[in-house]
């Protein structure tokens, strides 16, 4: 994300998972986004990346996923601001705790940490999960040792649940609308980090293939999802 990888290891293999690759040190989380100061719901970055896709401009609305219409229901349902504290999806053995992501001195959100394979991150000063606006959560897909917290993560399929358990001890369950493959060249920014006005969340990883020379992936995968 904020920093590049560490240089891959020729002899190093990667255990199989989505979008691993043998003999390479892979951070990568998101597609890396210059932060726009209207956007409530925050932006994401990758590792491994240093090609970043245009930043929403100030004001633009989001063009969200296929899903159904927002309502006076949706936010009357939105919960007050409280920091997520875990993150479970059954479905993909998901149970991983959070960590708050901030934006680095080069104007990029900085990355979880690597070390840490069953961490997922959040940027701590957008939306938070279940509050109205877009929730942005990353994780990385694996590292030099082995498949991490997101390796599973185009598993999910519509209509799958996953829940977020949060500070102030009540869960957000959020339903998945949609999962979409990007080209990191042709990144939707303001489709995917635009403001919403009803709590969404984007779960966002590495995607595609490795391309050891860029040290970078070449796709973002992402999960449109909503607070049911």
């Amino acid at each position: 994300m904020a920093v590049p990888p560490t240089p891959p290891a020729d002899d190093t293999q990667v255990p199989a998972g989505q979008g691993s690759r043998p003999g390479t040190m892979v951070l990568c989380a998101v597609a890396l986004l210059v932060l726009a100061v209207s956007l409530v719901g925050g932006n994401d970055t990758s590792a491994d990346s240093s090609r970043p896709p245009l930043a929403p401009q100030p004001g633009a609305s989001a063009a969200s996923a296929p899903s159904a219409p927002s309502s006076a229901d949706d936010s009357e349902r939105d919960l007050p601001r409280s920091k997520p504290v875990r993150l479970l999806i059954p479905e993909i053995s998901v149970d991983a705790p959070f960590t708050g992501l901030a934006i680095g001195k080069n104007g990029q959100l900085e990355a979880p940490p690597p070390d840490d394979t069953n961490l997922v991150g959040w940027y701590a000063k957008g939306a938070s999960p279940g509050e109205t606006g877009t929730s942005i959560i990353a994780g990385h897909v694996d590292t030099k040792t082995s498949a991490a917290v997101f390796a599973r993560l185009s598993e999910l399929d519509e209509g799958d649940v996953f829940r977020v358990e949060r500070a102030d001890g009540r869960t957000a369950s959020f339903e998945v609308d949609s999962l979409e493959t990007f080209d990191k060249d042709d990144f939707p920014s303001k489709r995917v980090y635009g403001d919403t006005d009803r709590a969404e969340v984007r779960l966002i990883t590495c995607a595609g293939d490795y391309d050891r020379k860029a040290k970078d992936y070449t796709d973002n995968l992402v999960v449109f999802a909503h607070l049911t």
